[in-house]
């Protein structure tokens, strides 16, 4: 690029300058700025430099001058704390391959200074988190959703892993045809919620587990359905994502387990004091997740009914120590 057009470019250099040598914390005097903008071929003098910072400022960008330290940048998109949220968010979702993770962690480091991108580097805490073995996953959302957008239905295959961490297909290979509707974020992975029309119900499907996804020429099915369905309280009523029967199911809890419920199930759960405790209604999809998330609890929690809730629960426990007993 000719130096002439550089001069052209010189207010652009100077606010990367600011967004990468600079923070909160960290100034840069005015000779750094020169340097810096020596070194992209822009030469500069302190009066035009001032009045570019001025122009910056006029913009929003919120240059402050600090005297004996220098200048930096104020505002920020994004505020640090606000980045190590999203980073921690990325490391912590199965659903993001570890390839896929520190991609968008490079972005987001990106959108502070090198001093703080430093604080947003957790390389070895990545190698140690459990993550998706599929690098389409980014791509099945982005068709997922287009599909949502053009009203259409998707086909797709499903696999499982087996003991060698080979895909096993369901179905032998064979298509799903299914009429998308919402991604939900549930259990540290993304779930695409979506319409079967042979069932004429809702089912849900691990995103990271779906391949070869297209959008069909057919319009999406279930639209009445949808406008009856609560995405949320699905969502809530699921353990794991795993499938059931969705039942009401009463339970006793010791006082100790209040605030385990409120987290799991919401504000909004109807409580009634009992001794040294409380009874409470859930609705919740009796799934052997379901049952082993009471288990968890011992004798802290005793469904109250229904009896095949009952029975289950406790044919669950005895199999787990006939286990043992063998």
């Amino acid at each position: 690029m000719a130096k002439s057009s550089n001069q052209k470019l010189k207010i652009l250099y100077l606010l990367d300058i600011f967004k990468t040598h600079t923070d909160e914390d960290t100034y840069i005097t005015m000779e750094e700025i020169i340097s810096l903008l020596s070194k992209k071929g822009v030469s500069a003098e302190r009066k035009s430099i001032y009045e570019d910072i001025a122009l910056l400022n006029d913009y929003g960008a919120e240059i402050e001058f600090v005297r004996k330290h220098g200048y930096h940048l104020l505002y920020r998109e994004f505020e640090l704390p606000e980045l190590k949220l999203l980073v921690d968010a990325v490391q912590a979702s199965k659903f993001i391959t570890e390839k896929k993770s520190n991609q968008l962690i490079k972005k987001l480091e990106s959108l502070t200074s090198k001093g703080n991108a430093s604080e947003l580097q957790h390389s070895v805490v990545m190698r140690e988190r459990i993550k998706s073995m599929n690098e389409s996953v980014f791509i099945n959302v982005d068709i997922i959703q287009s599909a949502i957008k053009e009203n259409k239905q998707i086909t797709f295959r499903y696999f499982d892993w087996d003991i060698h961490k080979n895909r096993v297909f369901r179905h032998q290979g064979e298509l799903y045809v299914a009429s998308p509707w919402a991604l939900i974020w549930d259990d540290e992975n993304y779930y695409l919620v979506a319409f079967d029309q042979k069932s004429e119900i809702f089912k849900h499907y691990r995103v990271d587990k779906m391949m070869n996804i297209s959008v069909s020429f057919s319009n999406r099915q279930g639209f009445d359905n949808w406008t009856r369905f609560d995405a949320g309280a699905y969502s809530k009523k699921m353990f794991g994502m795993y499938g059931g029967e969705i039942k009401k199911v009463k339970l006793f809890c010791h006082k100790s387990l209040l605030g385990v419920f409120i987290d799991r199930f919401g504000a909004d759960l109807m409580l009634t004091p009992a001794d040294d405790g409380f009874e409470v209604m859930v609705e919740a999809c009796v799934s052997p997740v379901f049952l082993s998330w009471l288990m968890q609890f011992g004798n802290k929690v005793k469904v109250l009914y229904p009896e095949d809730v009952k029975t289950a629960l406790c044919a669950l426990a005895k199999e787990i120590i006939d286990g043992y007993n063998e």
